[in-house]
Formats: structure tokens, C-alpha cells, sequence
């Protein structure tokens, strides 16, 4: 409890020191840097923007396409590229924040959304999608993730891409056992008993016990009992009665159905255990599935988003969302929302998408061939787009998410693995921490 109360004090110390800074900025006046609090101007929607690619060496080449087909049709703008590697995105906007420098324009994801959005760096973008012809044209599950993420009040982030959680299962296997696809979570449950065979090294499923495997766990855990908001009122749903009895069916499975080495497997482990071909079912993201496509073969094996409750009702939890956001210190806001709806525009948002092997944002994007010719990617389309599926949009926007639901939590989840910690603690302690982090949260917000 003390160390919760000590990130607790932190967490009101940041945000407490990023509205400072955003002052200081604001007092000294508009220096042309670029900082936070610096209000910028519309600009003429001509000239130079500057775009950071959060993503970079990595995206490079594909945001470098975009640009050139960018600058072809605005041949008046000319997009200035830097490419920031993912580890240092976040540190780098932040000294951006305190000492000026920001974009134009720049990749933020919602890991990080709701710490730039607090420290006043992005502009709010909710009028100008309005009036845009991307209007529409946008996954509102996706949207409202990105609202979500930026706590709420406000639309910072414009989507450009999301993964989704897809359970992958050995087809092969699955015909030789006369099963149906683990299309629900009674149809998984069977199917994991089913394939199981210690004897012979055979198990139904791989669990997620090392680092990373909070969110699978939460996925499972919501996917099963359907309720769909993480809060109810400022208290968390974690620890639902029917939460905790959907986690300890799920972890009942460890070392019954799964391989003992599990509870340190992260996903790097456990997507080469289940490619070694001797186990049924796999919960990870679309992320893999070129590795899997390598070690199986086209005909072993397919994706679809996590299971449904019988009567098909589907709930998962969000995602994290990659998107572009218009810096509010910006000296041309019109050039740099030129080239945001530009980049997010259905050929443009299909170009990248199709490269970086993700879910397009734009919904006249997913309908584009190469996402229905590569069925996982379209199932996980279909389900991120449509009005029937509801997500338990996670806390993104606390300041302690990352420390509470990894450094925390992740060797708790082990311990109710190895039955030293019943689900109920777990999801009891868990539940602690997330209320505490809420009301410190609203409390400086």
C-alpha cells in the first residue's frame, strides 16, 4: 500500500509540474520553439510543417511514401520528417514540452496520449474532424478509444491503426479432433480440455504468465462475463464477483491444459512454444502472424478476434491506438490538419496499414483487398468496426497505469498461477491500486 501511495503522490507531482511548465512557457512568451503553452496560429496552409514519425526506423519508408504522395497533391507544403525510435518517443516529447521544439504534427499513441494532452501540447481536434471529410469515415469504437485514452473531455488523437487480440488456432488439429472453431468461450474451454495430452507433450493452450500478461488476462476475463465499463462510478469493475469467477476458470487452466513453463513466458516464448506445433490455441495480436505463416504453413492454422459468449455478444478491451496529433504550439495548424487527414484518408490509411500489418482506422480502408484476403486481419476489421462489439475501454490516461498493471501486478498474476495468490487478492489488490490512482487523477485533472 505505501508504494501505491508514494506513485500515487508522483503521479499528482507531474501533473502538478507539467501544468507549471506549461505556465513558464506561456509567460515567456512565443520564443518560435514550439513549446507547451505556446497557442500558435492557423498559419497560411502553405509552407513547411514538421511531422515526427513515434514510430521511427521502423515506419520510415512507408511515412516517407506518404509524404511524397502528400507533397504531390500539396505541392505548396513541404513536410519536414523525423524519425523517433518507440522507446524514446515519449522522453522526447516531453523535454520538447518543457523546453520547446515540438511538431507540427506527430505520431502520439495512447500509451502516452493523456500525459502529452495534460502538460496543454495538443489541440483539441473534435470541431475540425467535424467538418472534415474524414467525418464518418472513422472507427467510432476506435475514436472512442483515443477519447478515452486522452481522458475523456477531449478528441487529441486522429486514429490511424490498431492491433486487436486474436486467438490463433491449429486447424489441423482441430479437424483430427472433430471440434468446431473456438468460436465461443464454452467452444475454447472444450477444445483446450480436448487437445490436451500430457502424456505426449500435447496441450490446448498457451497462457501468458510472464511479462505482458496482464491485458490478455483482462481480455479473457471481460470477454467472458460482459460487463462492458471498466468503472462503475470512481470504483473499478476489476473485481467484479463476476470477474473474479471468469479469472479463476481461465488460470484453472495453467498446468492442466497448458505447459508448466508458462508462468514465465512472455510473448516472444510463448509464440515460439506454440509454433513448435504441439499446442492447440494461442492468445496473442495479429502481430504474429507472419511467424506463425513461417513455422505452420497457410493450412495449420487461423485467427480470429477472442471468443464470444454464447448468444454472440462481444466484449474485449481496448487496444492500445497508434494515431496523429496537431500540436497546439504549431505556426501553421492549417497545413499540418491538411496532411493529418491527408495521412488518414482511405488510400493513404490503406498504404500504411498494409505495410505496418495492422487495422486500418479508416472503415473504407479495411474494405480494401488485401485486408479481406488475409482473414485474421478481416475478422479483427469486422470486429473493431462493428456496432455490435463493446469495449471495455482501459484507463489509459492514469499516470500509474503501466506501473500498476506491469511492475505490480505482472508477479502477482504469477503468484495465482502458482496457487500462492487466490484470484479474488489478486483482482482485490489490483482493484486498490486503480481506485487510488482514479481519485488522485481527479483530483489534480
Amino acid at each position: 500500500m505505501k508504494s501505491s501511495i508514494r506513485r500515487s503522490r508522483r503521479a499528482g507531482l507531474a501533473v502538478a509540474l507539467g501544468s507549471v511548465l506549461a505556465l513558464t512557457a506561456t509567460a515567456c512568451g512565443d520564443d518560435g520553439s514550439g513549446a507547451a503553452g505556446d497557442k500558435g496560429n492557423e498559419g497560411s496552409g502553405k509552407g513547411e510543417i514538421t511531422f515526427w514519425d513515434n514510430n521511427g526506423g521502423v515506419r520510415t519508408d512507408i511515412w516517407k511514401e506518404i509524404i511524397a504522395d502528400f507533397e504531390k497533391k500539396y505541392p505548396d507544403i513541404k513536410v519536414n520528417y523525423v524519425g523517433i525510435p518507440a522507446a524514446s518517443a515519449q522522453s522526447k516529447y516531453d523535454t520538447a514540452i518543457q523546453g520547446g521544439g515540438l511538431p507540427d504534427v506527430g505520431g502520439v499513441g495512447t500509451a502516452v496520449l493523456a500525459e502529452v494532452a495534460v502538460q496543454g501540447a495538443l489541440e483539441p481536434l473534435d470541431g475540425r474532424l467535424a467538418k472534415s471529410p474524414l467525418n464518418g469515415r472513422l472507427s467510432q469504437n476506435l475514436l472512442d478509444v483515443s477519447k478515452s485514452a486522452g481522458g475523456g473531455d477531449a478528441l487529441y488523437q486522429i486514429p490511424t491503426s490498431a492491433n486487436n487480440g486474436t486467438l490463433w488456432y491449429r486447424t489441423d488439429l482441430f479437424t483430427a479432433a472433430g471440434l468446431d472453431a473456438p468460436t465461443t468461450w464454452s467452444k475454447f474451454y472444450a477444445a483446450a480440455d480436448k487437445l490436451t495430452d500430457k502424456g505426449r507433450n500435447r496441450f490446448g493452450f498457451t497462457i501468458r504468465g510472464g511479462e505482458g500478461s496482464i491485458a490478455p488476462a483482462l481480455d479473457a476475463v471481460y470477454g467472458q462475463t460482459g460487463i462492458t465499463s471498466f468503472w462503475n462510478g470512481d470504483k473499478t469493475t476489476v473485481n467484479d464477483p463476476k470477474n473474479v469467477a471468469a479469472l479463476e476458470k481461465y488460470v484453472a487452466l495453467y498446468k492442466k491444459d497448458t505447459p508448466s513453463a508458462d508462468v514465465n513466458n512472455d510473448f516472444t516464448k510463448m509464440v515460439a512454444q506454440w509454433d513448435s506445433g504441439t499446442i492447440g490455441m494461442l492468445s496473442h495480436n495479429l502481430g504474429s502472424y507472419q511467424d506463425h505463416l513461417k513455422a505452420l504453413g497457410a493450412d495449420k492454422f487461423k485467427g480470429i478476434p477472442n471468443p464470444t459468449a454464447d448468444d454472440g455478444t462481444r466484449v474485449q478491451i481496448s487496444n492500445p491506438v497508434d494515431g496523429l496529433s496537431l500540436f497546439k504550439s504549431g505556426k501553421n495548424k492549417a497545413a499540418a490538419w491538411k496532411f493529418i487527414e491527408f495521412a488518414v484518408s482511405a488510400a493513404e490509411n490503406s498504404k500504411y496499414n498494409k505495410a505496418a500489418g495492422q487495422v486500418p482506422a479508416n472503415t473504407d480502408a479495411a474494405k480494401d483487398a488485401w485486408v479481406q484476403n488475409a482473414e485474421p486481419t478481416k475478422l479483427a476489421a469486422e470486429a473493431l468496426n462493428g456496432t455490435s462489439t463493446k469495449i471495455v475501454q482501459m484507463p489509459y490516461y492514469l499516470p500509474d497505469w503501466n506501473t500498476i498493471s506491469k511492475a505490480d501486478n505482472e508477479p502477482n498474476f504469477q503468484k495465482v498461477l502458482l496457487g500462492k495468490m487466490t484470484a479474488k487478492q489478486f483482482l482485490d489488490t489490483l482493484a486498490e491500486q486503480l481506485d487510488a490512482a482514479q481519485a488522485d487523477w481527479k483530483k489534480n485533472h
